[in-house]
């Protein structure tokens, strides 16, 4: 494991003491200090010989949220319990990625487990017109577990295509609640061109509350039923997404919608708002969100059966968190596509655990299909590795190549090492054990490794769909 990773585990005692000597009361003792710290992870190891049934899937995702934003990450002043308290009942990964560094292709790649890039509607970094979207043809995640006998849900967050040519529930989603856009005011659900986008289905559906709100009510809904299958829920928060708008910001809410309604395509972007604090707000209301819907999970008695991941679409924006990542969303330097992840399932997997496994979007749809039974369609090839084997028997995972390319960089990440290119157009190569945030290029002295990295992403990439001139 990455010693510099795990800094929850270490750093507890230090923490609670500052705090202390900041408030200015004597600092605790050292005995103190260790019996109020959390207890330290221990890297993953996997507990084989459990049998279980066939898990509910819970799959949560953050939007925007940054790779250190939450308090189990290292954030100093984020404060994120509910979130915290599931990193200690399963297993909390320090090197997992997004599929892309923006909404949309990072959606795609765990809805089909491929590459952005292998379809029309990836291309788009991200979807911003109604021109592409997710072809209803492609298999998904939803509609393969639903092949396999699973019921499939989707709340919040689409932006993979608008009507009426794309949907949810056009690609293996029995149910649909949410926004089709990729953004929208949190109390008018108006999205970047005025439009109205809170939907029930393919219906509009009215509801003027704060919509992170209105997300959790439906989500712990959905899992209170009385399902006689196991399902997937697919929860896609829009928080802590731009506008900065908290729960209870009515006059900041009324004031976009203005500029919105006199016709100002740039409000929602909301370039002159926001703050640390007000980031902190939602974020830590995101915190809260999350612990609802689980406390509803556990209310009704479907805690140990049901597998939740939780994860962001891709790094962190203006407000994020990301030391000691570099870069933020739209980049694929680590703080773009470095995501805080989190994986508990009760029944199969032992809790208090930490993993530097580099994983990436792809590699969850795979396993998730495994653990389900469902069987990828073989015109369809995944592009990801499922990590059934390892996470449930112990299996070593194989080394391969985790793979990005947006317009104007690439990158590539085998073992330790990362291939980048920026839109300076230099080629450079980092050791991420030793050189997390990427400031030691080696390339003029690993001219070899260098060039066999960048000759494996030109193989990928000659596999891919051309981006439009």
């Amino acid at each position: 494991m990455s010693s510099s990773l795990s800094r929850r585990a270490l750093g507890g005692a230090a923490v609670t003491a500052a705090a202390a000597a900041a408030l200015g009361a004597a600092a605790p003792s050292a005995q103190a200090a260790q019996a109020a710290a959390p207890a330290p992870e221990r890297p993953f190891r996997a507990a084989p010989g459990r049998h279980s049934a066939r898990p509910n899937i819970l799959f949560i995702l953050g939007d925007d949220l940054g790779w250190a934003d939450l308090s189990s990450y290292g954030s100093p002043h984020i404060h994120t319990p509910h979130l915290d308290r599931l990193a200690r009942q399963g297993v909390r990964f320090t090197d997992a990625y997004s599929g892309s560094a923006t909404c949309s292709p990072t959606r795609f790649s765990l809805y089909t487990g491929r590459y952005p890039g292998r379809t029309k509607g990836g291309l788009a970094e991200p979807i911003a017109d109604r021109s592409v979207g997710l072809e209803p043809t492609h298999p998904t995640l939803a509609s393969l577990l639903r092949d396999a006998g699973y019921t499939t849900a989707l709340i919040g967050k689409w932006h993979c295509g608008y009507l009426p040519d794309y949907s949810p529930t056009r690609s293996g989603w029995d149910e649909f609640f949410g926004n089709f856009g990729g953004a929208l005011e949190y109390y008018s659900k108006l999205g970047l061109g005025g439009e109205y986008d809170l939907y029930e289905g393919d219906a509009e559906y009215k509801d003027l509350r704060y919509y992170t709100r209105v997300l959790t009510e439906r989500a712990s809904e959905y899992v209170a039923r009385d399902h006689d299958r196991p399902f997937l829920l697919n929860l896609n928060f829009t928080t802590p997404h731009w506008p900065w708008i908290a729960d209870g910001d009515e006059e900041a809410s009324a004031e976009i919608v203005r500029r919105i309604k006199a016709g100002d395509r740039s409000a929602l972007w909301h370039q002159d708002g926001g703050s640390v604090e007000k980031y902190t707000q939602m974020v830590e209301d995101l915190d809260r969100s999350v612990g609802q819907v689980l406390a509803a999970l556990k209310r009704a008695g479907r805690e140990r059966d049901t597998l939740v991941f939780f994860g962001s679409d891709n790094g962190g924006e203006r407000f994020s968190y990301n030391w000691p990542l570099a870069g933020n969303k739209g980049s694929l330097q680590e703080g773009g596509i470095r995501v805080p992840s989190i994986l508990r399932w009760p029944a199969r997997i032992d809790g208090g655990q930490v993993s530097d496994l580099p994983v990436f979007s792809p590699d969850w749809t795979a396993t998730l299909l495994e653990i389900a039974g469902a069987r990828p369609h073989p015109a369809y090839p995944l592009d990801g590795t499922s990590l059934a084997g390892h996470l449930l028997r112990g299996e070593p995972v194989r080394e391969r190549d985790l793979f990005w390319r947006v317009r104007g960089e690439r990158a590539l990440r085998r073992g330790d090492w990362k291939y980048y290119r920026g839109k300076s157009g230099r080629d450079q190569l980092f050791h991420l054990t030793e050189d997390a945030r990427e400031q030691a290029d080696r390339a003029p002295y690993e001219k070899e490794r260098l060039a066999e990295l960048r000759a494996a992403w030109e193989r990928t990439d000659a596999g891919l769909l051309p981006y439009a001139n």
